[in-house]
């Protein structure tokens, strides 16, 4: 039976030690506490904490921050799940902690949340909420060695990109992965403008509705069905949302690319790589596809100490995180790409910026190449030696490198538009996203 412990620190932290049934000497084992850590506002932010058993030295801190309630918020210890196992082989502190507003967390979410420039005495963003968790965990953790790093996927993913920009001192290295990076250009609730509505219609409402997770109620389990009987988009604030959710509101009062979409854009608050940062991408990401690559190559701009770095591999959103990564649809990469993702990209980095393990000789760029299936390293990206080519649409699906000559080599195919029988564009009954009345 798992036997828990309650004890107070310092007035304001409630912790829950969980025990381990039995430990090995000579392994690594984890144990847990859960405590709430105070900001400069006095908002208090649930945070977990995985502190390792039977290492002989101090360790560093690893760092992951959510509005989930699961995804990279180490509902399982981290020597069981498979995108940090190998870094927790050897000894980390993991720290995973839901930002202000969402979960267990104390104060108001607000999404996706810009960072402040110039900050008063009273002003909090999520740079300064990360700035106070480094602070606390400095002080009352024991054993660490003063070093801190910062990663996630997707929204943990931007939560680590701006720590990274306006970073504490402890704060050594971040790898920002699937970060967004324009919302409305190119990432999450818009794809080159065109609005994403059955997307944006459910994360907002999961995200607004209340501090949990919470799926939108949906009356049928054909959710293609429902959002064809929609009609307008002035339907959802009028039957459902009633002005409610902040972030659809913002989607109905800015439907350009105006000067809001700009202040939510990173690129507005983030330049200088300050300290080691390492981008990661998927080339199929079907949610943040641009962010990755957007935000390198704006920061390599004002990259003076070569602290910017980028990995993209052949991957959906956040596949490089699972045990196994070896296709995707009916392409084959013959190879378990995420697990070398995981062992020799994401590990050597943490590990030499954290414990100096290694030689930091990282390259600039690190790929896959499609078709070949190896990994590939470049000192800049786009490589320098890469060759642009266009591609044009021929006749029967084909596709040609060679420009057509005239008029009459415009080949083109043709298909039938029919308002009354159109072509799904997502899955019928997503159980994830549909609860069914």
């Amino acid at each position: 039976m798992r036997r828990i412990y309650v004890a107070f620190i310092l007035f304001f932290s409630l912790i829950i030690i969980d025990k381990p049934i039995s430990a090995q000497v000579d392994s690594i084992t984890y144990i847990k506490e859960e405590v709430m850590i105070p900001m400069r506002d006095g908002v208090r932010l649930f945070t977990r904490i995985y502190i390792p058993q039977h290492v002989k030295e101090a360790v560093p801190i690893l760092l992951m921050r959510s509005p989930y309630s699961s995804w990279n918020m180490g509902t399982v210890p981290p020597d069981q799940d498979p995108y940090v196992k190998d870094l927790a082989k050897e000894g980390y502190i993991f720290v995973y902690q839901n930002i202000r507003g969402k979960q267990s967390s104390e104060g108001q979410f607000v999404m996706q949340r810009p960072v402040i420039i110039k900050h008063d005495a009273d002003t909090v963003d999520e740079s300064t909420d990360t700035y106070d968790t480094i602070d606390w965990l400095l002080k009352y953790i024991p054993h660490n060695n003063g070093k801190v790093g910062q990663l996630g996927i997707s929204y943990p993913g931007w939560l680590a990109l701006v720590s990274g920009g306006y970073p504490h001192p402890a704060l050594k290295a971040v790898s920002p992965q699937a970060e967004m990076g324009d919302l409305f250009l190119g990432d999450d609730f818009h794809h080159n403008g065109a609005f994403r509505l059955s997307y944006g219609f459910e994360y907002s409402f999961e995200e607004e509705a209340a501090k949990g997770d919470t799926s939108f109620p949906f009356p049928q389990y054909d959710l293609y069905d429902w959002y064809l009987q929609l009609g307008a988009l002035y339907h959802v604030n009028e039957k459902y949302f009633h002005h409610s959710i902040p972030t659809w509101n913002a989607f109905v009062a800015h439907p350009n690319d105006d000067a809001h979409w700009k202040h939510k854009s990173p690129l507005s608050y983030i330049d200088t790589p300050k300290i080691p940062i390492l981008h990661v991408g998927g080339y199929w990401d079907q949610e943040d596809i641009n962010g990755p690559q957007l935000m390198y190559m704006h920061m390599e701009k004002y990259d003076v100490h070569h602290f910017n770095f980028i990995c993209l591999g052949p991957w959906y959103h956040g596949q490089w995180a699972e045990a196994i990564a070896d296709h995707i649809g009916h392409y084959q990469m013959r190879t378990n790409t995420a697990a070398y993702f995981q062992q020799k990209i994401q590990k050597p980095w943490f590990d030499y910026w954290l414990k100096g393990k290694g030689n930091g000789n990282f390259p600039e760029a690190i790929s896959f190449q499609t078709g070949t299936n190896v990994w590939k390293s470049y000192d800049s990206w786009p490589p320098k030696e890469a060759i642009h080519r266009r591609l044009y649409i021929r006749s029967h699906h084909q596709l040609s490198f060679v420009k057509p000559t005239d008029q009459t080599d415009q080949a083109f195919d043709s298909y039938i538009s029919d308002p009354e029988n159109p072509v799904p564009y997502r899955s019928m009954g997503v159980k994830t996203k549909c609860q069914v009345l």
